[in-house]
């Protein structure tokens, strides 16, 4: 019985990180991963997801454009954002700092949710929002990103979407959400840097 995990192209769990090597995480498989993920605000249902996972993908897409521009200085996400940065160019940058944000949002909702057997999804996905991009938004995005939080489906239709193996599929999401969250937190550290600023 296969779940929507058997879809991905890439999970998180499969994201190299070269510990020896300050964390580096491989470039191409993080956005193989960031783009299997964005296909999980289809499984959500509702057209008010599209601004939130074009916020992705368009993150995706100034980080992947970089990469196949300077492939050679861009085999790490880390070394990507320091050779542009030298270059005093900024866009992927910037779209990799948005893209780790839109991430985290996820992940936090995730987390909330799979440890709080209890709440709505839309209850996860709210507070995720307060806790990660609300705070970066402008007052036109955040009405668009609340009404998507409004239309989330509820919890026991959620989890029949992403497989109906409930065991299987609580599993493997929280086999995701874990790689998920450990790759961010990397990022995160490594943006917070002055390395990593413009």
């Amino acid at each position: 019985m296969s779940t929507w995990f058997d879809t991905i192209q890439r999970s998180f769990a499969d994201v190299p990180v070269d510990a020896a090597n300050d964390n580096g995480i491989s470039t191409t498989e993080f956005l193989e991963a960031a783009e299997s993920l964005t296909t999980l605000f289809d499984v959500l249902g509702s057209k008010a997801f599209t601004p939130v996972k074009n916020d992705l993908v368009g993150n995706i897409k100034k980080v992947k454009d970089r990469q196949q521009a300077a492939p050679a200085e861009s085999a790490t996400l880390q070394s990507l954002v320091v050779n542009e940065l030298k270059e005093k160019k900024h866009t992927a940058t910037e779209g990799l700092v948005w893209l780790v944000r839109g991430l985290d949002f996820t992940a936090q909702a995730l987390r909330h949710n799979l440890d709080n057997a209890s709440k709505e999804l839309a209850d996860s996905f709210r507070e995720a929002y307060g806790n990660t991009l609300k705070p970066h938004h402008s007052f036109i995005v955040k009405p668009i990103f609340s009404a998507a939080m409004s239309a989330t489906p509820y919890r026991k239709d959620f989890y029949v979407k992403l497989g109906e193996d409930n065991a299987k599929v609580q599993s493997s999401l929280e086999t995701e959400v874990a790689a998920l969250q450990q790759r961010v937190a990397i990022l995160k550290e490594f943006l917070d840097r002055k390395e990593a600023k413009w």
